[in-house]
């Protein structure tokens, strides 16, 4: 559990070891925080009609890393009372159900943490190289492009 003596605090970790929500929330935990949001993305068992049976993901870390160190400022920012912000994301082979990415976000009210938890994913998708290939049942695997990605058409308009 964290406390409120060394201030706010910013954790990122990026791992190919299965993620724990827990271990994200109990990083989170604040003496003066009344909310703790989590953001919890697992892989899912189809995208457009494949049959998806795990992703992998490749990151470029020290950008990502400070990609996402960009991000915990323009949270604070514009939600000056979050307390701790905690992002885990997993790199390697991630099995259908498993977490990709657990993202925590504490705060003394609920709004504050969960409006910063939803901006801290999008920007995540936009902005962090981090890439993901969907691996399928039957029809091989493609590299997939987020929507929201600000290097892509779709993230232009």
């Amino acid at each position: 559990m964290n406390d409120t003596d060394g201030g706010p605090q910013d954790l990122i970790k990026l791992t190919h070891d299965k993620l724990s929500a827990d271990a994200v929330s109990d990083s989170v935990l604040c003496p003066s925080c009344g909310a703790v949001a989590l953001f919890i993305g697992t892989t899912r068992d189809n995208f457009e009609g494949k049959k998806v049976v795990q992703l992998e993901y490749e990151a470029y870390p020290s950008m990502a890393e400070s990609e996402l160190k960009k991000i915990f400022t323009k949270i604070r920012e514009k939600w000056p009372t979050v307390q701790h912000i905690s992002v885990h994301h997993r790199l390697g082979i991630v099995p259908v159900t498993e977490a990709s990415v657990v993202i925590g976000i504490s705060s003394p009210h609920r709004t504050e943490s969960l409006e910063a938890v939803q901006y801290c994913i999008d920007a995540l998708k936009a902005t962090v190289p981090i890439w993901k290939k969907e691996i399928y049942e039957s029809e091989g695997s493609a590299w997939k492009e987020n929507k929201e990605c600000l290097w892509t058409e779709n993230g232009k308009k």
